[in-house]
């Protein structure tokens, strides 16, 4: 069963830092492209970052230099390191296989004082 499922999302004070991860089951996610998404409320689900299986890497202007996407093979798992966070990066945040059109289930975001 193709499972993707993320983590670590919480409430964070403006200026903080939160990881996410992405626990993929059901297929190997190494071989694939692998992005992160977020929606906020009232707003398109919008892309925030992405990872090719040659591991480049490729980020929205908005968290340029503050996000950082990364993968871990051995455990088929996909990680957001989100710092310098903002007010307006408060949404739920999605994992997801573009070329299997797999989603997660989304984790909340809130960064707030």
């Amino acid at each position: 069963q193709v499972q993707l499922v993320e983590s670590g999302g919480g409430l964070v004070q403006p200026g903080g830092s939160l990881r996410l991860s992405c626990a993929a089951s059901g297929f190997t996610l190494s071989l694939y492209t692998m992005s992160w998404f977020r929606q906020a409320p009232g707003k398109e689900r919008e892309w925030v970052a992405q990872m090719n299986p040659g591991s480049s890497k490729y980020y929205a202007d908005s968290v340029k230099g503050r996000f950082t996407i990364s993968r871990d093979n051995s455990k088929n798992m996909v990680y957001l390191q989100m710092n310098y966070l903002q007010p307006e990066d408060t949404a739920v945040y999605f994992c997801h296989a573009p070329a299997r059109g797999y989603w997660g289930q989304g984790t909340q975001v809130t960064v707030s004082s």
